[in-house]
């Protein structure tokens, strides 16, 4: 009964929608019952479209052609895979020779891609063009061109990478059967392998990943260990209070206290960093940014509703609905 007077409460404090608070403090509640917690944190979403998967790679692919970075990385590290590998095995389709996929939380099986797999292949056989906003209208970074890359993945590249024994390794792999020389390398938890991967990485990517690390400082740590010299960054972040609040901003308006009753024992939510703190790490862990596109939309709150713990932000940080960028180990 406590429980529900103190989210009353706060209802009429934040002048937000009952069924917007309402579900997301029963999931927060749900998240500490016993045998539950593995329910609430299932499942990540749109990752197990190879479709999707498809055209965020060749998005990020086609972005680092653009700033001048290698369009062909040997070795390529994908933060939250999420419930499917897709994106790796997109990058894998490409000519990347080695996978690391990085994550916090068990969501996929290798058998479970199988699927995404083939469809991949018929993709990139065809040379299909990159399904665009008119398919996909979220997603980010937008491109002006949505033809397919033939200048990267040229005739030659692209013989190698699919060929009927590369393809049929990769298969192998993915049913269990793969050997020392693995192609995939799944690894959950993450956080303890830094020393493993010291500067063997020439692209640590992610797709709407960052925003859920709770720990920002040592991700970002982590990819200076990882990242090998003339290696990059790729990374789309969504600042977005993704449907904890009424409005794209609202998340900010909690306290500690109130975003610790709505996150509750969940593994992951939001970490609730605007792109400020993210442009000041990506800075102090020794990078510097060659691209970067910030996405904007006018504030849902007055700065007078921001609670304590966001009082600081910038009027850049209160219009900056997520963020696209690409960075270099400074030199």
């Amino acid at each position: 009964m406590n429980y529900i007077f103190s989210v009353i409460n706060i209802v009429d404090k934040l002048k937000a929608s009952p069924l917007v608070v309402v579900k997301e403090f029963t999931y927060g509640l749900l998240s500490r019952v016993p045998g539950l917690r593995g329910v609430i944190d299932k499942g990540t979403g749109g990752s197990g479209s190879a479709r999707y998967c498809y055209s965020v790679w060749l998005r990020h692919l086609v972005k680092a052609q653009q700033a001048g970075l290698n369009t062909a990385p040997r070795s390529v590290a994908e933060l939250g895979p999420g419930d499917s590998l897709g994106l790796g095995l997109a990058a894998l389709l490409s000519g990347c020779d080695r996978y690391l996929a990085f994550d916090v939380v068990r969501h996929t099986d290798l058998r479970q891609n199988v699927g995404v797999f083939d469809e991949l292949v018929a993709l990139f056989q065809a040379k299909t063009a990159i399904p665009d906003d008119e398919e996909f209208a979220e997603v980010k970074p937008r491109l002006d061109d949505y033809r397919f890359p033939a200048e990267i993945l040229t005739d030659a590249r692209l013989a190698a990478s699919l060929a009927p024994q590369r393809l049929q390794a990769i298969r192998a792999q993915l049913q269990g059967h793969a050997d020392a020389t693995a192609l995939i390398s799944y690894q959950v938890p993450w956080g303890d392998v830094e020393e493993r991967n010291q500067h063997s990485v020439d692209m640590i990517f992610s797709q709407a990943v960052l925003e859920h690390v709770d720990d920002l400082d040592a991700a970002y740590r982590a990819m200076a260990v990882w990242i090998r010299p003339g290696g990059y960054l790729s990374h789309q972040i969504d600042l977005k209070s993704h449907g904890t609040a009424t409005c794209w901003n609202g998340h900010w308006r909690y306290s500690d206290f109130i975003w610790g009753l709505v996150r509750g024992k969940r593994t992951y939510l939001l970490n609730r960093m605007p792109l400020s703190v993210h442009v000041e790490l990506v800075r102090s862990h020794g990078f510097d940014q060659v691209f970067q596109e910030v996405f904007r939309q006018p504030s849902g709150i007055q700065r007078a509703q921001l609670a304590t713990t966001f009082s600081h932000l910038t009027d850049d940080d209160l219009t900056a609905s997520g963020v696209f960028f690409q960075a270099v180990p400074r030199v």
